[in-house]
């Protein structure tokens, strides 16, 4: 996890990390969005698409339409539905008359834990991107890169002009991405690390830290994180069996005791995906390999 930077961030002006990207962060940093969330406005003609339009924050909203200048907003086009996401979609298309495009609206199903709070419910598309389908504009094309694991519904936008990958939260530029069950799945997210992998992508540029220029070497690094974290809990495992809590002081030394929830969750995943493949068991609240 990087360091956050000192203040000030430049919240509510437009950085061009390349000629036909903006950049826009919203106010809203925490432990879990880092300095906030990053809105990217891309296209430099009369038309431009607006990635991840972030929380329903009012100067936000007002930063990206003085970003936008005189451009028309050809589509809002949301990666996920976490609340720093996409929540400002509704008022920037209200105000702009602009189309949300992107991914799928999220229904969590079934029993169990409901994390719906940390859920966008009220976001409504007026048309959702398949994997590979596009969205284009004056000098630009924005296709669509189906990435669930983070979350079920989530997706990249490959900039094909550029070579730009913008990744949402499924790659970031200050952590690893955070798997929570049940909408969340470690397996899924493994394989659309490697669907990453076997792209040639420039660049990408996450919601949250900073732009990541080597990706395919960050993705290979990920991948390796993650079955070090595997065998990591199998090893723990083989020593006794454990409940979920005993894990987080054993494997995340010095943990801001803020993301104990979220370390407690992204293992979870891991031995859901573990218990998927047969190679762990649970009994009540205590996990075992079998």
């Amino acid at each position: 996890m990087a360091e956050i930077p000192p203040k000030p961030w430049p919240t509510g002006l437009v950085e061009r990390p390349e000629p036909l990207v903006g950049r826009v962060l919203a106010p809203n940093p925490s432990p879990y969005t880092f300095t906030g969330t990053q809105t990217y406005i891309v296209g430099t003609g009369d038309a431009v698409a607006v990635i991840d339009p972030g929380p329903d924050e009012p100067d936000h909203i007002d930063a990206i339409i003085a970003g936008v200048g005189e451009a028309k907003i050809a589509a809002i086009m949301c990666t996920h539905t976490h609340r720093d996401h996409s929540p400002a979609a509704a008022p920037l298309a209200e105000r702009t008359g602009a189309p949300i495009v992107g991914c799928a609206p999220l229904v969590l199903e079934g029993e169990g834990p409901r994390l719906d709070e940390s859920f966008d419910t009220t976001y409504a598309p007026d048309r959702v991107l398949e994997d590979g389908e596009a969205m284009t504009g004056p000098g630009w094309t924005l296709r669509a890169v189906h990435t669930p694991g983070h979350t079920s519904n989530h997706l990249c936008f490959a900039l094909e002009e550029t070579g730009a990958l913008f990744t949402g939260d499924h790659v970031m530029g200050w952590s690893t991405s955070v798997v929570v069950p049940p909408d969340g799945d470690m397996g899924d997210y493994m394989s659309s690390l490697e669907k990453l992998y076997a792209r040639e992508d420039r660049v990408y540029y996450a919601a949250h830290g900073a732009p990541m220029e080597k990706p395919r070497q960050l993705v290979r690094g990920m991948m390796g994180h993650r079955r070090q974290r595997e065998n990591q809990i199998l090893r723990l495992l083989g020593e006794a069996p454990r409940t979920l809590p005993e894990f987080i002081p054993l494997m995340y030394k010095g943990l801001d005791p803020r993301l104990d929830k979220a370390a407690q969750m992204s293992v979870s995943a891991h031995l859901i995906d573990l218990e998927r493949r047969g190679m762990v068991s649970r009994s009540d609240e205590t996990w075992q390999t079998i």
